[in-house]
């Protein structure tokens, strides 16, 4: 016993501190893990009245970049004054950083504590001891940066060769000889052939993770616990079928150090966090051809680039894929003028009609959009081009299709016969554990029959499926390629057909099309379109505009026509107005006004408009029934387009007339309340108007 442990320190608590840094260390290193418990059997010997031992910081790297709670509580305790003696097998087992460690040592010199090791006791109260006890705590800070540095050298040096060794993704072993294989076993490499294959089929992630799901497949999955490789068959997840397609092992490339760790600042900590995805440029290895893949580096190549155009939050100014939708050219339309992908915006009025608009710099400077076009007119012109383009393949593609759902169900049908040879596999295994037990142990008996028994159902189970499948393919009509053959030669036909939805035009477009750009010709009121193709062609395709803002050439009447139509009607100002909103003009190419109004109606000796008039006041205008119900006007109109409110118009573009009486119809009633309740919640705020006064005025 040391002189420096005296009978005070005795008489309170002794703490032994046991750590270990991986989870690795904790299965394997037992010996060390002994070595540290048995710190408190000596503690006990040398008298302390109680022993704590604190292995809470098992598998904790002690580096500070990792939380320990089993220090906090260490810490905690030696600030209660209740610890007379601190026990670790070294100074590293307590921290490897001067933080830690030094804030420890100053807790113990001002709680009266010692810290004991095999070497001796250290009382920090006393200059030396703290002086010994500070090199240690920097020797052993420096002795982890050492291995640390030494350990990722040697790592990346054997990585650089394609010698190291880690956990391999579902369908890859290690050989004898370090080298990269396919898994032997065929039932994991179909299930991985066949997610590439539906991928190269359907063309998004989410897609075949749906397909999976529907057709009950199940998925080779890695369960990874330190050096245990063990491969389990789970339900489909969508990360799982993320994972398989980034991973450029699958393309036959060695790839180390695809994802980094940072540090953050937690609570005055440092805390690190994995699993970010680095670019490609800052791996730390990557050697293609390095072993035989499930897809060429191309493939690979091609499959990162749709999934990246799949992410339509990602990167605004890049290509998009299609998701569905009316709009044809989703992803595809680029604004000439400033070069932002443009958004596609679907209208409520009309079921059919949708518009591309480009926002430009509007969401971070206010600057306001850019330009836009409406899609119907845009996407039949380039629908047009697409079916020229692809007429003389049509017959060749009408045969790919025919052979695509057979392969599918081919594909189904085979992924399930290999679920039944494992399955029967595992129930044969079953059966002789069962017949090798001893009958006496009816405990290890029953069990075994148990698991027997669940195989069995389980083989006879994915048998009835099989069953259901050869049913269903064989109550399926079979296709008739003459037909299919007939139909190609008419691909406008097949385009245009109900049961074509939009998804797969849109598919058949991006295959063809790199993208679009799109610029307004204000001189000619067209639309240019610049189709980029695939193979590096253009083409430019010129689409007239709808011309807004005007009346219908084939409606538009003369001044004097409106004028003996309407007169009578309406006093001259509204007279005006009417003939401005149809364009008409005066003999000098003026607009109408109220006084020009009386001058031609008194020189055609048209009749001037009397109130009193019998009838007139039985008819009131548009406006005024609006503000008697307590809607706006363009409610109003639109309950009179759908024959809700009775109104007339003496021609197009002049004031509606409505009855009083209808008012207060029950029809109307009914209409009125409808408009009311979809009116926001709070509609009072919307409709304030009242002057904000000035100071001082």
């Amino acid at each position: 016993m040391s002189s420096k442990v005296t009978s005070e320190h005795l008489g309170r608590i002794a703490v032994v501190y046991v750590r270990q840094s991986t989870m690795a260390q904790v299965t394997g290193n037992l010996e060390s893990q002994r070595r540290q418990y048995d710190l408190a059997g000596a503690a006990e010997k040398a008298g302390f009245a109680s022993v704590t031992v604190i292995d809470d910081d098992l598998g904790r790297s002690g580096s500070g970049s990792v939380q320990r709670p089993g220090f906090e509580r260490l810490v905690a305790m030696v600030c209660s004054g209740d610890v007379g003696a601190v026990y670790c097998i070294e100074a590293s087992r307590l921290a490897r950083n001067g933080r830690d460690w030094h804030h420890l040592i100053d807790l113990c010199a001002l709680a009266g504590a010692v810290v004991i090791d095999p070497d001796g006791a250290y009382d920090p109260r006393l200059v030396n001891d703290r002086l010994l006890l500070g090199l240690k705590g920097t020797m052993s800070e420096y002795e982890l940066s050492l291995l640390r540095q030494r350990g990722i050298a040697a790592r990346d040096s054997k990585a650089r060769r394609g010698e190291y060794r880690f956990m391999l993704p579902p369908g890859f072993c290690w050989s004898e000889v370090g080298k990269i294989e396919i898994d032997p076993d065929e039932h994991v490499v179909a299930a991985i052939r066949l997610v590439f294959a539906k991928f190269t089929e359907l063309g998004s992630a989410r897609q075949v993770f749906l397909w999976l799901r529907s057709v009950d497949l199940k998925m080779p999955v890695v369960l990874r616990n330190i050096d245990v490789y063990k491969l389990i068959w789970k339900a489909p997840a969508y990360h799982s079928v993320m994972q398989i397609l980034h991973n450029p092992l699958y393309a036959g490339a060695y790839a180390f150090g695809r994802r980094a760790q940072r540090t953050r600042i937690v609570d005055g900590r440092a805390r690190k966090v994995s699993g970010f995805d680095k670019p490609r440029e800052e791996w730390n290895v990557l050697l293609r051809d390095n072993h035989r893949g499930y897809i060429s580096w191309q493939d690979y190549e091609d499959n990162q680039k749709l999934l990246l155009e799949n992410a339509h939050m990602k990167k605004n100014c890049a290509r998009k894929s299609a998701r569905g939708g009316r709009a044809l050219l989703t992803g595809l339309m680029r604004c000439g003028r400033c070069g932002r992908m443009m958004r596609v915006f679907y209208g409520m009025a009309k079921g059919n009609a949708h518009r591309y608009q480009c926002r430009g710099d509007d969401a971070h400077v206010g600057a306001g959009l850019c330009i836009g076009i409406g899609g119907v007119r845009i996407d039949r012109a380039v629908a047009w081009q697409i079916l020229e383009a692809v007429s003389d393949r049509a017959v060749e593609a009408a045969i790919f299709a025919s052979d695509q759902v057979e392969r599918s169900r081919k594909e189904v049908v085979a992924a399930v016969e290999r679920d039944l040879e494992g399955a029967r596999y595992d129930a044969s295994l079953a059966s002789r554990r069962y017949e090798l037990v001893d009958p006496a142990k009816r405990h290890v008996a029953r069990e075994l029959e148990a698991r027997w028994n669940e195989a069995l159902e389980h083989v006879a189970g994915l048998e009835r499926r099989i069953e259901e499948l050869s049913a269903v393919s064989a109550t399926r009509p079979k296709i008739d390629r003459a037909r299919l053959l007939q139909l190609a030669r008419d691909l406008p036909a097949v385009w245009n057909a109900s049961s074509t939805d939009t998804r797969t035009k849109q598919r058949l477009i991006h295959i063809l099309v790199q993208e679009i750009v799109c610029e307004l010709d204000d001189a000619t009121n067209e639309a240019v379109l610049l189709v980029h193709w695939r193979g590096g062609r253009h083409t430019e395709v010129r689409v007239a505009r709808v011309k807004t803002g005007r009346y219908p050439t084939d409606m538009a009447p003369t001044a004097v026509d409106a004028l003996r139509k309407l007169a009578g009607h309406w006093p001259d100002r509204e007279l005006a107005v009417s003939l401005n909103r149809m364009r008409c003009k005066t003999g000098n190419g003026e607009t109408w006004t109220t006084v020009r109004v009386r001058e031609m109606r008194e020189r055609l000796g048209l009749p001037e408009y009397d109130p009193t008039q019998a009838g007139v006041e039985m008819m009131i205008s548009l406006a005024k029934a609006a503000e008697r119900l307590g809607i706006c006007v363009g409610s109003a109109k639109s309950l009179a387009l759908r024959g809700v409110l009775p109104a007339t118009q003496a021609m197009p573009g002049s004031q509606w007339l409505v009855p009083v009486e209808a008012l207060t119809s029950e029809a109307v009633r009914i209409g009125v309340q409808r408009v009311i309740a979809r009116r926001p919640k709070f509609y009072e705020e919307y409709q304030y108007d009242r002057l904000i006064r000035l100071p001082g005025l």
